[in-house]
Order: structure tokens, then sequence, then C-alpha cells
């Protein structure tokens, strides 16, 4: 078996077989024994900012409580931290007998991070599954379809929507987000001769995300003409030149300007 293959065996396994599941890509859900739990378990929204916030530093070693407290909270004391990491162990580990460490949430002194070997989050497998893709892209072809398709069909929507204007969100969701495009870009251009209608409606998806995106149009023109639909593809690359002209004051790069001469030259 491809070492490739085996990997993206892994993450599936380890999907079906996670005793706790976090869903944060358009939603905030988490989801214990595959059972969904609810709002009302986890009793005050510090606890559920403070795993918010695990989640997204999880990449990270280690932080001290005095930094995570800082970047969460303007006003805080000790007993907001100790309450809301209890009420984290307490729905993550409701039957944990006393006296034992928490496995999901890890301690070192007085500095914690989320147990990435036990627990699966969308947005971790998700980077994951596009690392695959990209690895194995110009040596296993079919594998790298199936990891793209894996990691798109995991993106629902922005990181944690509900904190959208919170700062210590924002580097995740604009990694994400750029990730999810080159996604969307990457398997639209693999698929553009088997199959030009995905490529096109997989470009109109990053461009539902960006509509600045100037290689979402440039596939959306290829997979026209593949179609034979010249207008389409003229009337695509003149969308583009608006949104860039109304957003940034730009004209469309050189190649899709290039691009719109080949299709304008098609008898």
């Amino acid at each position: 078996m491809s070492n490739f293959l085996q990997q993206l065996q892994d993450l599936n396994t380890f999907y079906e077989n996670a005793t706790i599941r976090i869903e944060t890509l358009g939603n905030f859900v988490v989801w214990r024994n595959q059972q969904k739990i609810e709002p009302k378990e986890w009793g005050r929204d510090k606890t559920i900012q403070l795993l918010q916030f695990l989640v997204s530093n999880r990449q990270r070693n280690a932080l001290h409580k005095e930094k995570i407290m800082d970047n969460l909270w303007d006003d805080w004391n000790d007993r907001d931290f100790k309450v809301a990491l209890h009420g984290i162990n307490k729905v993550l580990e409701p039957n944990r007998p006393t006296r034992t460490e928490p496995i999901y949430i890890e301690r070192q002194g007085v500095s914690y991070q989320i147990n990435l070997d036990k627990v699966w989050i969308d947005v971790e497998a998700l980077e994951q599954y596009i690392i695959i893709g990209n690895t194995c892209l110009s040596t296993e072809l079919q594998i790298a379809k199936q990891a793209y398709q894996k990691a798109i069909a995991l993106y629902k929507g922005t990181f944690l929507p509900n904190r959208i204007y919170e700062d210590w969100t924002s580097e995740e969701r604009e990694k994400t987000q750029l990730l999810i495009l080159g996604t969307y870009i990457t398997l639209a251009e693999i698929l553009l001769d088997e199959n030009p209608l995905e490529s096109i409606r997989l470009a109109q998806n990053a461009l539902a995300i960006d509509a600045t995106w100037e290689d979402a149009y440039r596939i959306q023109m290829k997979g026209y003409i593949k179609k034979g639909n010249r207008p389409q593809a003229i009337k695509t690359y003149m969308k583009c030149e608006v949104i860039l002209e109304e957003e940034y004051g730009i004209s469309p790069l050189p190649q899709t300007k290039n691009l719109l001469k080949e299709i304008e030259s098609i008898a």
C-alpha cells in the first residue's frame, strides 16, 4: 500500500474512532462518543471561549494560562480560568475518575494545550488532507484528488463564525481560507480535462469565498471553452475585470488577458 494512501486511511480512521470531535467551520459543534454536546452543557460562555482558543492555538507549544487569559479576557482573574478549564474537562470527560489527569486538555505546569492525538478537529484534518494532496500531487494523482476532495468536504464555512471579531481567531481564519481557496483551484485544474463542469463549480465555490480570486476566473474561462461556450468564457473575463476594478482599482493579470486573447481568436 502507498504511504500516502495509508496516511489518508489513518486520517479517515481517526475521524471514525475519535471520542471527541470538534467542528469549527461554519459553526461550532463538539461531539462526544458520536453524540452532539448541547450548548447548555457548557454553562458559561468563557468555557467555550477557552476551548476555542486552545483549538485556534493547537499547533503551538503549551501556552501559559496568563497568556491565554490576556488574549481572551480584558478583565480576568485566576478563578475565571479555573472555572472555564474545569467546565471543559467536565463536559469532555464526564466520567473521569477523581485525582486523574485529563486526557484531552494536557497540562504542563501552568501551561495548557489540546491533545491532537486524542481530539479530532476539522481544521486540523482539513490541513492534513491538503498536505497529503500537495505532497503526492506529482506522483500519485488519484490519491491527491481523494485528499483534496476530503478537505473540501470538511469546509462548511468560515472558522468560528461566532468569534469573527475576536483577534485570536483571525490568524486561523485567514490561513484556513487561503488553504481551501488553493485546494479548490488545484483540484479544479486537475479535473479540467475530464470534468470541466466540476472545475467550473469548484471555481465558483472559490469565488464565493473571495470574489477577487483571479485564478478561479481563469479556471472558469478554460472550463467554458472546453464545453464549447465561448460567449460565457468571455463574459467571465468581463466579470473578473469589473470586480478587480471595483475592489482594488486594478486590471486582470497578463496571463488572464492572454487567455482572453486566445479565446477571442477561436473561430
